[in-house]
């Protein structure tokens, strides 16, 4: 029995065995097919798979190498499944875009928003990167103020799998700004605080300005600009609560509207200074401190305090220097205790000095503007203070400074980063003035020439009593010293037929340098050679100017020396200068003289926008071993005192009216300038002013001469309008005081048009 049992037994176990091999190799992928690819190689989407050939039929597995061929971008439809021991997997690959084109788009121009969408020509279409380039496309049109433009996305399909994308915009109108309110105001008005905030209220004459354009960017910026203005007047608890912008139905205007809480007005407390510093005095520093106690509190002076006491500090030698303010405020008495605090600081030295971003300027014209250099102690004012040097140049769009750690804990590493800008400029210009009548202008001007930072200038003024050619060239930093040099080539020529019976032309050369003794102190140095005529001269001239027809030759060393405070070169509002100039003429040539010219302005700031100047000069030439020349006297009038024309006033020829121009000179005015009222966008601002001043002695003289010496006065009132093709002057002034023999000139305009 068993052993006819035997081979029955021995096939069934054999079989057994075969079909478990056989299931168990049904359960491993021996194949995988790839169907539907067209350009992409099915090596490659394998490539791709998180399961390959061999593997077992994992549903994990071939779930992750779904996910990962979809998120390649390369398919739009994927799909993996089972055929016996195959796994086939089915690709519809993403079409191919093949041109790009943008049509409605006239606000922006095809480059613009070529460069900012993802998609090209050559680059596989996918829907998300569709979308993701249409909110940016949104996105450029509401930063430029076009919150009603729609974007929509057309394909067109091609053969070989491949598409047109059209981008179709409808821009819609300009989104402006309808009205700005502001709600829980009542220390300024709303039209004050709209001054204060960059953006403005859509009105016809801001053609030239965005500003009118919502931007939500720039409403962050009003925020800061309204705590900035409110804690400069006193209000420490200023706060902006909200900032809403409210789009019409028609989604054509915005209703701006900021609430704010202004809080209570502090005043200065109790002012300290402690100083922690061996041989450090307290006392020595509190001249610093430019308010007092009952003064309004003021954040922006705290920030400009702290600067100020870190100088001084460390001109007393001291180059580890930490000044902090410690700030008490007392609710009750509505005042605020500030206490400035000077410790040692961290000792901590520049171990290198990084610049990046300067493309045409060389590293050195920025380098020299630090204020420190690698190895001195680290001076955070002495770095705020290199930063405004550097933006001062005017070749940057941008200075960013900052210090990261060094390769020791005593070392800093700063890094300087600039933007450079245009620093070319071509201008030419037409207009009128009462000195010289109608005018046109020409100049053309580099500012870093080969990015060395030297100024090439050529202007040319073609006037009805004036012409004048001038090519000039200044070197900041000759021999690599903090020196500038530089020299001007000039021709003039003067129709003085109205003032003085004559013409006069001057052809010459001048060479300078210039230094600065310390930030605020400054001394230059001039030599000039020129060539003078005197010519066209009436035959009912004063007798003395026609004495001096003919040609004469000056060779001139001059000397300027000037302490200057102000807070801003072009815009005056605080601080004062006062500049003696000095030049002698006789080393060669036929012209000697001696001249002294003192000059000098004060301002103060009496409220916002409200500016009290008082300026004047003083001068006086001397010939030397002979009569001081016409061509080189003092002529009073004009620009130094208004309601008297140039030359108008002092020594004169009765019998011709030819002004003879004197030997001395003084002049003063105070001109308070103020807010006209209208918005800053116009740019108008308006002045009161009155003038003083005279002019005389005259050698030789004749019969028919005046010259008293006296003093004559003016008032008047003025307006100022940087308009967008330049500055624009008017004034009415009227002589209160004056010689019957004077000039008078009521109404004085000065107009300039760049394009």
């Amino acid at each position: 029995m068993m052993a006819a049992l035997g081979p029955l037994s021995s096939l069934t176990i054999s079989d057994a065995r075969a079909q478990a091999v056989s299931v168990a190799q049904a359960n491993f992928i021996e194949k995988i097919e790839v169907r539907g690819a067209q350009r992409v190689e099915p090596g490659t989407v394998r490539s791709y798979m998180s399961i390959q050939e061999g593997d077992p039929f994992d549903p994990k597995r071939i779930d992750n190498s779904l996910k990962s061929l979809f998120s390649t971008g390369l398919f739009s439809d994927v799909s993996l499944r089972r055929e016996g021991s195959t796994l086939v997997v089915d690709i519809s690959e993403n079409p191919i875009i093949n041109r790009l084109a943008f049509e409605g788009n006239h606000k922006l121009d095809t480059e613009t928003l070529q460069s900012e969408v993802t998609l090209r020509p050559r680059v596989i279409y996918t829907r998300s990167k569709v979308q993701t380039d249409v909110k940016r496309i949104l996105t450029l049109y509401r930063q430029s103020g076009r919150f009603a433009v729609t974007v929509e996305p057309k394909i067109i399909q091609l053969a070989q799998n491949r598409v047109d994308l059209v981008f179709e915009i409808n821009e819609g109108s300009q989104t402006d700004i309808n009205s700005i309110r502001f709600v829980g105001n009542h220390k300024f008005s709303d039209g004050r605080l709209r001054e204060v905030i960059q953006t403005k209220e859509s009105s016809w004459w801001r053609f030239f300005s965005t500003d009118d354009v919502y931007d939500p960017d720039r409403m962050n910026l009003d925020r800061e600009l309204l705590r900035r203005f409110y804690l400069k007047n006193g209000y420490a608890d200023f706060r902006v609560g909200s900032a809403v912008a409210e789009l019409t139905p028609d989604r054509k205007d915005f209703f701006v509207t900021f609430s704010v809480d202004e809080g209570e007005r502090y005043a200065y407390g109790k002012l300290e200074i402690e100083a922690r510093l061996k041989d450090l005095k307290s006392e020595d520093l509190m001249q610093v401190l430019e308010y007092k106690t009952g003064d309004w509190y003021n954040a922006e002076a705290i920030d400009k305090t702290i600067e100020k006491l870190t100088d001084a500090v460390g001109t007393k030698g001291y180059a580890f220097v930490d000044v902090r303010p410690r700030v008490n405020r007392d609710k009750d008495k509505k005042a605020i205790d500030v206490k400035y605090l000077i410790n040692e600081g961290p000792r901590v030295f520049v171990e290198r000095i990084n610049i990046t971003g300067n493309v045409r300027t060389l590293d050195k014209v920025i380098r020299r503007e630090f204020r420190i250099v690698e190895g001195d102690a680290f001076n955070a004012s002495k770095m705020r203070r290199s930063q405004k040097r550097i933006q001062g140049l005017g070749f940057f769009d941008k200075v960013d400074i900052t210090q990261v750690p060094g390769t020791a804990p005593d070392k800093t590493v700063v890094n300087a980063n600039v933007e450079e800008k245009p620093t070319g400029q071509i201008s030419i210009g037409a207009g009128f003035s009462s000195s010289v009548g109608p005018l046109v202008d020409f100049s053309i001007q580099e500012r870093n020439f080969l990015g060395r930072g030297q100024d090439l200038k050529l202007h040319l003024l073609i006037a009805a009593e004036k012409s004048q050619v001038d090519l000039s060239f200044t070197e900041p930093y000759f021999l690599d010293r903090d020196v500038r040099a530089g020299f001007d080539l000039f021709h003039i020529e003067r129709d003085l037929q109205s003032s003085s019976s004559f013409n006069l032309k001057r052809t010459g050369l001048r060479l300078r340098g210039g230094y600065n003794v310390t930030e605020d102190l400054s001394q230059a140095w001039r030599y000039t050679i020129r060539q003078s005529e005197i010519f066209d001269i009436k035959t009912s001239a004063s007798t003395l100017i026609r004495a001096q027809e003919g040609t004469t030759y000056l060779s001139e060393v001059g000397h300027t020396i000037a302490f200057d405070k102000r807070d801003n070169r072009l815009n005056q509002t605080d601080g004062y200068i006062v500049k003696l100039d000095t030049d002698i003429a006789g080393l060669g040539g036929s012209v000697r003289h001696a001249r002294n010219t003192v000059s000098g302005g004060q301002y103060f700031s009496l409220a916002d926008k409200w500016i009290l100047s008082v300026n004047g000069k003083a001068g006086y030439v001397v010939g030397i071993g002979k009569d001081v020349l016409l061509g080189e006297r003092y002529f009073l009038g004009g620009d130094d005192l208004r309601g008297i024309e140039t030359g108008g006033a002092g020594p004169r020829d009765l019998s011709t009216k030819d002004a003879l121009g004197g030997e001395w000179i003084y002049s003063g005015s105070v001109s308070l300038k103020y807010p006209t009222g209208l918005p800053d966008e116009f740019g108008v601002s308006g002045r009161l002013f009155t003038d003083v001043g005279s002019s005389g002695k005259l050698s030789p003289t004749n019969s028919t001469t005046a010259d008293t010496g006296s003093a004559r006065v003016s008032i008047g009132t003025g307006f100022t309008w940087e308009s967008p093709f330049g500055p624009l002057g008017l004034d009415f002034a009227v002589p209160v005081v004056k010689e019957s023999f004077d000039k008078a000139e009521y109404v004085r305009i000065n107009f300039g048009a760049s394009f």
